[in-house]
């Protein structure tokens, strides 16, 4: 009679596992406080900067933006609310725990302006330029 598939590969199945466990708990002394690292993409335009943030499953009243001495700061955290009682997980690629995102604004922000977005995941920041009053200075002619 053949082996189901299944079985053939058990026991490396189970040595996956024992490693990755090792490896786990070599790894976690190591770790840095935040797990979980926003993506970001910034862009320029003529007239201001522009950050967007995806925060999948990240609340609205779960994010706090500030700046502080030129530079923005974004904290939060994303929550699990899985139940793991019963559940034999086989892949988990999903990242939770609190983050902190930081970028120094360019000197050209007008820092007052600032405003933000949150929309179906994405936390858009849009920050204007300062208006530059370009003066007509008239040269005599000797």
């Amino acid at each position: 009679m053949l082996a189901r598939r299944n079985d053939l590969f058990e026991p490396f199945m189970e040595l996956q596992k024992e490693i990755d466990r090792l490896f786990s708990d070599f790894v976690r002394p190591f770790r840095s406080e935040f797990e979980f690292l926003p993506k970001v993409d910034a862009y320029e335009t003529e007239d201001k900067v522009v950050l967007e943030l995806e925060l999948p499953g990240v609340k609205k009243d779960e994010l706090k933006i500030t700046v502080e001495d030129g530079v923005l700061r974004i904290t939060g955290e994303k929550k699990t609310e899985r139940d793991e009682k019963g559940r034999n997980y086989r892949i988990v690629e999903r990242s939770f725990g609190k983050f902190e995102r930081s970028f120094i604004i360019p000197d050209y922000v007008d820092m007052k302006g600032i405003t933000a977005k949150y929309t179906d995941g994405v936390l858009t920041l849009e920050m204007p330029k300062k208006k530059e009053e370009k003066p007509t200075v008239e040269i005599k002619i000797e």
